[in-house]
């Protein structure tokens, strides 16, 4: 009996879906390295802390509920209440309370973040470019922007009992 409890084998992936799946490893790892080694030396901070200042400087006001922001970037609330401390200590995030709500808290982007998010962003865009789309096709570039939407589709459930990063 198998750990879900039934008789069935599994379905193995076949030596096409095997090297499929290893590529998509190899690239996303080395993709997700380049980028915060970039991100790393221009502005002292790794890729997810990026991705959180622009989230931000996109909200009205820069400012987003910490809820909103875990969702947005799709990482655990212990994992942003992190990053946004040392956001915090750097001066690029405040906190702000949500008056509404006495246990809300709100993330808001400081001048000095966006100061930072305006220089930092021309050498991540050039990064990202050399990285990804100056080696596919537009016909690739299309296709791996449907391929990335179905399965983003299939590990979102809706449901009540989902587990989804933000919600942990």
């Amino acid at each position: 009996m198998g750990p879900m409890g039934d008789m069935t084998e599994p379905r193995w992936l076949t030596d096409e879906e095997q090297r499929t799946w290893r590529a998509y490893l190899h690239a996303t790892t080395l993709l997700e390295d380049h980028l915060d080694r970039q991100l790393q030396r221009d502005a002292g901070m790794p890729h997810v802390y990026y991705g959180l200042l622009v989230q931000l400087s996109q909200a009205p006001r820069r400012r987003l509920r910490m809820t909103e922001l875990a969702k947005s970037a799709k990482i655990t609330r212990s994992r942003l209440s992190h990053a946004i401390a040392r956001l915090e200590k750097s001066g690029w995030v405040g906190r702000e309370n949500c008056p509404s709500d006495k246990r809300g808290q709100f993330a808001r982007l400081t001048d000095e973040g966006m100061d930072v998010l305006r220089r930092t962003a021309p050498g991540h865009v050039t990064a990202v470019r050399q990285a990804m789309f100056d080696r596919l096709s537009p016909e690739q570039m299309t296709q791996l922007g449907e391929i990335m939407r179905v399965m983003a589709e299939g590990l979102e459930p809706s449901g009540p009992d989902a587990d989804l990063p933000w919600l942990r």
